[in-house]
């Protein structure tokens, strides 16, 4: 069953009313104090900060197509203030403090964005929720516990994360072959385009100029150059996350690591009354391919994963369309762990892309010798990072030396991915490797597979 409509950048702008209108473009050659490029979260919370800091302070955004056009439009609308990545390689620069304040910093996120909405009245749709992880199998609910002591070693607070059994599990949401959960309390849910678009409207306000349909041929020292003219500025942003490795010589920095989603129709209330959900839970599984879902304002599903995990070359994809064989995985995951969904019409699908670093952990910085900026490389936990990467690099460009700015993924230096086909066949081998894992686990296998270790060491992941 294909979606009714595929792709026209995601169904968060169906949601809205369409995908909006452009704003101007660059009108020639100008001057700022920061120019920021791209207008996403990352580049708009930025703009935010820098501006409320310093109402004088002279921005100019620049953007490719329109404000939000990537993965802040497309994402699974996850505000999680999250931290997923490698605890050990933060370590290798920093200290045990450093990454639990880092991570600490992230969960608080949370509370963070939701008060700019409410000081910028922008309605985004944002609940307070817990993220319920599921082992539907052995090996999972093994990984699932372990999950849980790791978080308890790193101090996590006890009252922040909980183990759940199979029954009270199944009490939140009623998963088929449910083994036990994992619940992180503190999250909230929110709907990415409202949020993204509320955001740069309230960036404008303040008087920080968005110059779209202007698409950056250079960034060097001082100077972007676009297809529009020239933005001379002593500080420089890349706020590009996912599409920087369409500006050149970025192609191997971050890896754009395709994630797609599919949404169905509104539910009957009858169907979520077998279903529960109640709490409107971010839910997600404890696969190696690992899969993520919410419920939304108006009673549908959204059930998002990687698909076909990466294109040749980093391309990326046309304005959201994803391939129909991505498109029967996503419904295939769906009514696996949701089997009473299986009627369901599916009303949209889309993906886009989200920075990989070579290391797999996000960084944020500032060169102080060229001015360049960046932040990103988040692996799909950018709605709340890019909260703390706009944070940060305003205390950076200031610069004031913070708490914010001597946490561990600070002008942290990540190596290049490796060139074609190197990429592309350790990406693709990973997921596939991932993919029998799963099938092994689920097919009775009690423990981890050891296909799935295999396939971390082949990408660093």
């Amino acid at each position: 069953m294909n979606a009714a409509t595929n792709g026209n950048v995601s169904f968060w702008y169906a949601d809205i009313g369409g995908v909006p209108g452009y704003r101007s473009p660059l009108p020639g050659d100008v001057k700022a104090d920061v120019c920021i490029v791209g207008a996403g979260y990352t580049g708009l919370w930025t703009a935010y900060y820098l501006r409320k800091a310093d109402p004088t302070i002279r921005i100019a955004m620049v953007e490719k197509e329109f404000a939000g056009f990537g993965a802040s439009g497309r994402n699974g609308g996850w505000l999680s203030g999250g931290f997923s990545w490698s605890r050990d390689k933060y370590l290798q620069t920093s200290s045990r403090d450093g990454v639990i304040a880092m991570e600490r910093a992230m969960a608080a996120t949370v509370t963070e964005v939701i008060s700019v909405t409410e000081a910028e009245r922008i309605d985004a749709d944002i609940i307070r929720v817990d993220n319920l992880l599921v082992a539907t199998n052995t090996a999972q609910l093994d990984r699932l516990k372990k999950t849980y002591a790791d978080h308890r070693g790193w101090d996590v607070p006890a009252e922040r994360i909980t183990m759940l059994s199979a029954e009270d599990t199944a009490k939140r949401v009623a998963i088929r072959n449910v083994q036990g959960g994992f619940v992180t309390h503190g999250m909230a849910r929110v709907q990415p385009a409202k949020l993204v678009r509320g955001l740069a409207a309230a960036v404008e306000r303040m008087g920080v100029p968005i110059y779209e349909q202007t698409e950056v041929i250079s960034i060097e020292k001082g100077k972007v150059t676009t297809n529009r003219g020239t933005v001379r500025a002593p500080i420089i942003i890349r706020a590009t996350e996912g599409f920087t490795a369409g500006i050149p010589d970025h192609k191997r920095l971050w890896l754009p690591l395709n994630s797609a989603q599919i949404i169905t129709e509104p539910l009957p209330a009858a169907l979520w009354k077998e279903i529960g959900w109640e709490g409107h839970e971010l839910l997600g599984d404890m696969a190696h391919a690992y899969c993520y879902a919410q419920r939304t304002r108006e009673g549908r599903i959204t059930m998002g994963g990687r698909g076909v995990p990466y294109r040749f070359g980093s391309n990326t994809d046309v304005r959201g369309q994803t391939q129909d064989a991505t498109i029967a995985q996503l419904r295939s995951i769906l009514t696996r762990l949701l089997p009473q969904t299986k009627k369901l019409r599916i009303d949209h699908a889309w993906c886009g892309v989200l920075g990989v670093p070579r290391d797999w952990c996000t960084t944020v910085g500032l060169d102080k010798d060229s001015g360049i900026g960046w932040a990103g490389g988040y692996v799909g936990l950018g709605v709340s990072s890019s909260n703390l990467s706009g944070r940060t690099l305003r205390d950076l460009i200031l610069g004031h030396d913070t708490e914010l700015t001597r946490l561990p993924w600070v002008n942290r230096s990540v190596r290049k991915w490796e060139p074609e086909p190197m990429r592309w066949l350790g990406v693709h081998s990973m997921y596939q490797l991932y993919r029998i894992a799963d099938e092994r686990e689920e097919a009775g296998l009690d423990r981890t597979s050891k296909l799935a270790a295999i396939a971390d060491r082949l990408t660093g992941h």
